[in-house]
């Protein structure tokens, strides 16, 4: 089914909720395309969690996570939680980057305090045949909680969609786990670059299609997080990675603003800059300056250290304003150099989110 048509939930193309829900706050918006704002907006990484009271009765609701994400109703309350709780300046869709290892057949559970479990793992090219390239009928719920979702925000802010780098959903559907060194997933780039390649290149093809599938059902902006492209070698990731997140964000940039995210892979940093997005997200192992200056011309987004979050308010309001400081206040997204930690207080999260707001501009 093409793109601009409607699927199986009844969508509207984007033009619809832009006429019928202008927006209130188009900070992050104007930012991610580089224009100039009154305040630097700040939006947070895994924002709807266990760090919210509401996110937390909703898990009461249900069996398990996976559930939570594949209700529309739920996905969407929890979306909407921080922007109400937290004043964040974007929502971003609740869900779940496996969903797309699952529309491509090959399940997964995700198992309380320990992460996401895939009982069958892909280990040879008749593993990689037996896979298909997702579609809508495979992720209609999260596109169904994305048209709930901006129904219900009705302008306030933007709404973010999402999907995980091929590298990093390949690195869980050959690992079959969460891993310090992703060791199985590493070792079939060196002995086996072909059929690596040929699994890479069917990530690639569902995530698109998932993320114009997002960006059909109104969300306006669109982020690819590459978890694990830092574990690569920078020749590794620029072969592995990168050509992969590139394709997405060629496909993607004509539609919405792109972030790509690519977690602890400065080193391949002059090779992240010609990526066709406007906005780069940053960990906190790298410096503002020097970020400023391989990525001009980008949008730059990040880069707390969340752990920061841990200390008293005095110690965070130093260190958001800090960071401001450094990064300046135009084509900037304030947030965190990864996502917020479940145990940090809710109230730190808050001082946080306060303190960027609060920061005058120069």
């Amino acid at each position: 089914m093409p793109y601009g048509e409607r699927d199986i939930f009844q969508s509207r193309p984007i033009a619809y909720f832009n006429k019928f829900a202008p927006m209130k706050n188009d900070l992050l918006l104007r930012a991610a395309k580089g224009e100039k704002t009154e305040r630097v907006p700040v939006w947070l990484m895994r924002q709807a969690g266990r760090i919210l009271p509401g996110y937390r009765k909703l898990r009461e609701k249900v069996k398990d996570f996976k559930e939570l994400v594949k209700t529309p109703s739920l996905a969407c309350e929890a979306t909407l939680e921080p922007v109400d709780v937290l004043g964040v300046d974007a929502a971003i869709i609740f869900s779940d980057i496996l969903v797309v290892p699952e529309a491509m057949g090959l399940d997964y559970l995700m198992l309380e305090s320990k992460g996401p479990l895939f009982e069958k793992t892909i280990q040879s090219r008749k593993d990689i045949e037996a896979l298909r390239i997702g579609s809508i009928e495979n992720w209609s719920y999260v596109t169904q909680a994305i048209r709930l979702t901006k129904s219900e925000l009705n302008g306030k802010v933007p709404l973010i969609g999402f999907a995980g780098s091929p590298w990093t959903i390949f690195a869980y559907m050959t690992e079959g786990k969460g891993s310090k060194t992703f060791s199985v997933a590493k070792r079939m780039l060196y002995a086996e670059p072909e059929m690596a390649h040929s699994l890479l290149d069917k990530i690639t093809r569902t995530t698109i299609a998932y993320l114009k599938d997002q960006v059909n059902a109104g969300a306006q902006i669109v982020q690819i997080f590459d978890s694990w492209g830092g574990i690569l070698s920078p020749e590794a990731y620029e072969e592995f990675s990168l050509p992969y997140i590139a394709r997405i964000c060629d496909a993607l940039s004509p539609l919405v603003p792109v972030i790509a995210f690519p977690r602890g892979a400065f080193f391949s940093s002059k090779a992240i800059a010609k990526l066709n997005c406007r906005i780069i997200g940053l960990d906190w192992t790298i410096a503002p300056s020097e970020a400023r200056s391989v990525l001009q011309g980008k949008t730059l987004q990040g880069n707390l250290d969340p752990c920061i979050l841990y200390a008293e308010p005095k110690t965070i309001r130093n260190k958001t304003r800090e960071m401001l400081q450094q990064f300046g206040t135009q084509e900037y997204i304030a947030n965190l150099g990864h996502g917020v930690y479940p145990d940090i207080p809710m109230e730190n999260v808050q001082t946080f989110i306060e303190s960027v707001k609060q920061y005058t501009l120069s």
